[in-house]
């Protein structure tokens, strides 16, 4: 009987093993190319980890929004092939870190991308410790893996996209559901109760989301994804906008809108109050990133105006999605390109005029995580709304409350070069109180703008600092109005622009020129000469006191390396020493001998005159910041 049971078990083991097919590349890249990225992932995670298969494998996470693998898939890209990744490989490791919430690595990573430095962390803090509101959240659901979103107000109820329909097939995307309509009641305690999906009319076999209705209730618009179409080299299936009508009780009259295709994708309605114009998302010809925000009027007659791109105010080279158009015409959107929390962060923008809309706000962290934050709707009326987020690792709706940010006091600003007026990304901005204590600081970000949070009635001062820069600073009182544009437009100047002997050698440099400070042969005492030269010195540096240097001390070539480095290191320091003792603060301060490395003349077979080796014992004078 055991002799059976071992030939039945060796026989299931060669069955099991022979039965496996081999995950092939090939394989890997049918899935990935049909945008299966879970089956993608699968394969790629079997194969030898070439720089192909890891790009593949970290985008495959990422646009499941699987983090944690998405950041091992891109890490180990980064390691071994990092000089040849392209840029949006950056973006995307970046926003992968911050979603697992390691700022200080997906911050380094965005910097390089953006060519600046990025703080998130005080970033967030000083936008919402100054947004005009904070945010109360509910999840609505107590099943976190519904796969809820897209919510959108329907009368007394709401009507928002699930997962919920476990029979309609699977999505290759993510192996999970499509995407289906449901209306439902909100209770006191902001759950979605009462939930009924919409009828067959509305719910198709394909994906349907993100439904709008007019004032009526009697029209409604919603996304839903087209067949698979051959663009290029791919098969694709593109979102397209369909609007329906309610007609004696039932949904009726289901249409595609024109300017929907089968190129592109229309997606995310979004009606004004007075229901004459559509914003929706689209990757359409024109647009600025990979998503875009557009409008089109709803014209009397049914038909619709041509689709308008909303600019680059409101678009970035990146996502913008999720429109939403409150009660005063203020545009509530998604974005990964305007700076944020990571991934999608909620925005808003107020509508200037009939066309225009100013510059977007970031809501603050009480709202945006560092997961996709999207698809907030308001009612001004009630100070309540709802959002989605994906910061639990599947869509969940929140119920959102709004309170009064209590700490509105503000002041804010640009950073420019006094010459040039160019913005200056990465400068360091510091606000000092009345008392000249340091109360916070930021780096400024692409836009060379600052804000800080501050208090009625007192008085301010803000310092902006940047290396090579002479510091620039700005004194300023607060009112009792709240917050207030102080237009703190501070103007910074190069040393070298202002001082006529300090330049810019090959490698960028800054040097102070000054005569050359001599020492008799194999001394290191200041000469009274040498005083004179280093007065002149002590005179700019208490000019400018945030500046440091370096003292670089050098010799002629006479007698052993070893021994000339030692007394150049003693010729530097006696200097640094004589600042010292003239006042001058030893931290602002760097001694450092170069011995015989760097002469001015270099003398055939070492046969220097006695002059050209006094000209090589000098002392040389290198700005730090």
């Amino acid at each position: 009987m055991k002799k059976l049971f071992y030939i039945l078990f060796i026989l299931g083991c060669l069955t099991s093993v022979f039965g496996q097919k081999k995950a092939t590349l090939k394989q890997g890249n049918k899935f990935y190319e049909k945008k299966e990225y879970v089956k993608a992932a699968e394969i790629y995670e079997q194969l030898k980890p070439t720089k192909d298969i890891l790009q593949k494998l970290g985008d495959s996470y990422y646009n499941n929004f699987q983090m944690t693998n998405a950041v091992r898939a891109y890490g180990q890209l980064f390691f071994s092939y990092k000089d040849s990744l392209d840029k949006e490989t950056f973006f995307r490791y970046a926003n992968a870190l911050k979603g697992i919430d390691d700022y200080n690595k997906g911050d380094a990573i965005m910097s390089e991308y953006l060519g600046f430095e990025q703080n998130t962390p005080k970033f967030m803090k000083n936008i919402t410790r100054n947004s005009a509101f904070t945010y109360k959240l509910v999840m609505m659901s107590k099943n976190k893996t519904n796969g809820d979103f897209g919510i959108s107000f329907y009368g007394d109820k709401v009507v928002f996209a699930s997962l919920r329909n476990a029979d309609g097939g699977e999505y290759g995307w993510n192996d999970r559901p499509f995407l289906d309509l449901f209306s439902a009641t909100v209770n006191n305690e902001g759950q979605l109760t009462n939930v009924e999906p919409f009828p067959e009319e509305i719910n198709s076999k394909k994906h349907e989301s993100n439904a709008v209705f007019t004032e009526d209730l009697k029209t409604m618009y919603f996304s839903r994804t087209g067949e698979r179409v051959q663009i290029g080299n791919e098969r694709i299936a593109t979102v397209k906008l369909y609007k329906a009508e309610f007609v004696d009780g039932k949904w009726t009259n289901v249409t595609m809108l024109p300017f929907s295709s089968d190129e592109y994708s229309v997606e995310h309605p979004a009606l004004s109050k007075d229901g004459k114009q559509l914003y929706f998302a689209s990757d359409m010809k024109g647009t600025i990133g990979s998503f875009d925000i557009f409008v089109v009027d709803l014209n009397e007659d049914g038909t619709y105006s041509q689709p308008r791109n909303l600019g680059e105010t409101i678009n970035t080279i990146h996502r913008e999605q999720f429109p939403f158009i409150a009660d005063d015409g203020s545009l509530y959107f998604a974005s990964d390109g305007h700076q944020g929390n990571g991934n999608l962060d909620i925005f808003m923008a107020i509508k200037l005029n009939d066309i225009d809309f100013d510059k977007p706000q970031n809501l603050g962290e009480t709202i945006n995580s560092g997961m996709d934050d999207f698809n907030l709707i308001l009612d001004y009326k009630t100070g309540k709304g709802y959002f989605s987020s994906n910061r639990t690792g599947d869509d969940n709706l929140y119920t959102v409350a709004l309170e009064e940010n209590k700490l509105l006091f503000a002041v804010e600003g640009v950073v420019r070069d006094k010459n040039s007026l160019q913005l200056l990304p990465g400068t360091t901005v510091k606000l000092y109180n009345e008392a000249g204590e340091l109360l916070e600081e930021v780096i400024v970000g692409k836009d060379g703008d600052f804000t800080f949070n501050t208090e009625p009635n007192k008085k301010y001062k803000v310092m902006a600092f940047r290396d090579f820069y002479i510091p620039a600073e700005a004194s300023f009182d607060t009112s009792v109005k709240g917050k207030v544009y102080i237009n703190l437009e501070m103007k910074i100047e190069s040393y070298s622009d202002v001082e006529k002997n300090i330049k810019k050698d090959i490698e960028g440099s800054l040097f102070i020129e000054l005569e050359n400070i001599y020492f008799d042969l194999d001394k290191s005492n200041i000469k009274p000469q040498a005083a004179q030269v280093l007065d002149g010195l002590i005179a700019l540096l208490k000019k400018y006191p945030y500046m440091e240097i370096e003292i670089g001390a050098h010799t002629d070539a006479r007698a052993s390396n070893l021994y000339n480095l030692r007394l150049s290191n003693r010729r530097a320091a006696s200097a640094l020493e004589y600042l010292v003792e003239k006042g001058i603060d030893r931290k602002r301060l760097r001694s450092i001998g170069y011995g015989e490395t760097k002469p001015l003349i270099i003398c055939p077979k070492n046969d220097c005159t006695e002059k050209e080796h006094a000209i090589n014992r000098r002392c040389t004078f290198r700005i730090l910041k």
